[in-house]
């Protein structure tokens, strides 16, 4: 069986430590799709680990790790991370493996990134200038290079003839930085790549479930940053849903059992695009500081807000969640008061779906509001310790969504998630 866990907010809902927490309980962790925009933080003998393509099961001892086709990979992000894992005495070449069918993120690739977006103005889309967008674009059109690909003899052939039409798109935005170190740098990661674990991924996947292993699908950033529905065009490149769990691991339907969802006790976004109960003010601010919000990848500063349970139902619809987990409650703890988006407004008329065009149609948030429990939570170890009034907020949650929240993370701390359900 596959159980699935998910952002469903716009990413950095701190899906790395709930995956690291429930690692235990599977035989393979797998990631299905994202690239290096992705920062799963975890704490690792009380040292601050950031992985960005490396399943977050990699620190397990037993526990297999595959990046499955549905990634696009740096070799340089990947090299940098596979240091920095080998470093707590992890040897990847027992548990990390690379599937064949996995796109590879070129120098040219960034640089179209940074030119695309520099040629935005003030349209930008918050593009984290990894490559993402370009690689995603070279796959869907049938130019892009794979991790398999660095197995044949011409791959050098292949990559100069992709390079060339970079290039010709790079003169078109009139881009001139000198990006010769990024490739000295590109081509000594591919070297250290060919000598990882690179296996047919999608006959890899099902010859562990065919051997009875569980295993879990973590993805990355989050459900409204889905290619098709989350707040297009300010989305990610890829299916961050649970439906791209098949096409990106090659896994049938019928395998996946679970989807476990993640959402902050509020809600955040980094770069550009719609986020109805954003907070430009004290409060915004207040939650930014308490909750350390700041991109893990970028170190962007995060737009922070209240709940939005609009937004948040759809995620639960789209992707089939049957479980989900809220982190950073600690956060509130010191709010009085707490608002929770129950509903849009939209050229005066109140609903609960999400508009096709978010930032044409601007809706306004209609506001429930909820006591806090203005009182410490992160030193609660059992469901009976937390305050009264974050379960009368988490029991409207639970009853908006019809999905029970079943786990609260009350802290930062490896050991600081609640079983409440």
């Amino acid at each position: 069986m596959v159980d699935v866990l998910l952002g469903l907010q716009w990413g950095d809902e701190g899906k790395g430590k709930i995956v690291d927490f429930f690692a235990k309980d599977y035989d393979v962790v797998a990631r299905f799709q994202g690239g290096p925009n992705a920062g799963h933080t975890l704490y690792v003998q009380d040292k601050k680990v950031v992985l960005h393509q490396i399943p977050s099961g990699v620190f397990h001892p037993g526990i297999v790790n595959l990046i499955g086709n549905g990634v696009v990979l740096d070799p340089v992000t990947l090299k940098k991370e596979c240091d920095t894992v080998a470093s707590f005495g992890i040897d990847l070449k027992k548990n990390l493996f690379i599937s064949k069918r996995t796109h590879l993120i070129l120098p040219t690739h960034r640089a179209l990134d940074k030119a695309a977006e520099l040629s935005k103005g003030n349209q930008k889309i918050g593009s984290t200038l990894k490559g993402i967008g370009p690689t995603y674009m070279d796959k869907t059109g049938r130019n892009g290079l794979r991790v398999g690909d660095l197995l044949d003899k011409n791959f050098t052939t292949q990559y100069i003839k992709l390079r060339l039409k970079h290039q010709r798109l790079l003169d078109n935005y009139n881009f001139q930085e000198d990006i010769t170190a990024w490739e000295e740098e590109f081509f000594e990661a591919l070297e250290f790549l060919k000598q990882l674990n690179i296996v047919n991924g999608e006959y890899f996947i099902n010859e562990q479930l065919k051997a009875g292993k569980r295993i879990l699908a973590e993805g990355a950033q989050g459900s409204m940053l889905d290619i098709d529905f989350g707040t297009f065009p300010y989305v990610t490149s890829s299916n961050t849903i649970s439906a791209g769990v098949c096409n990106g691991l090659g896994v049938a339907p019928q395998h996946i059992r679970d989807v476990i969802g993640v959402t902050k006790a509020y809600c955040t976004r980094v770069g550009g695009g719609p986020f109805p109960t954003e907070l430009d003010n004290e409060t915004g601010e207040e939650l930014r500081k308490i909750g350390n919000e700041f991109g893990a990848t970028t170190g962007r500063p995060r737009r922070c807000g209240w709940i939005d349970l609009v937004a948040l139902n759809f995620a639960c619809m789209i992707n089939g969640v049957t479980k989900i987990v809220m982190t950073k409650a600690d956060v509130l703890d010191a709010f009085k008061e707490l608002d929770v988006c129950a509903a849009y407004k939209v050229n005066g008329i109140e609903t609960k779906e999400v508009p096709f065009q978010m930032d044409r149609e601007k809706p306004e948030p209609v506001y429930r509001q909820f006591a806090g429990w203005d009182t410490p939570s992160s030193k609660a170890t059992k469901a009976d310790e937390l305050p009264a009034t974050m379960k009368t907020y988490v029991d409207f949650i639970n009853k908006y969504l019809g999905v029970d929240i079943h786990y609260i993370s009350n802290g930062p701390g490896r050991e600081q998630i609640i079983k409440v359900k």
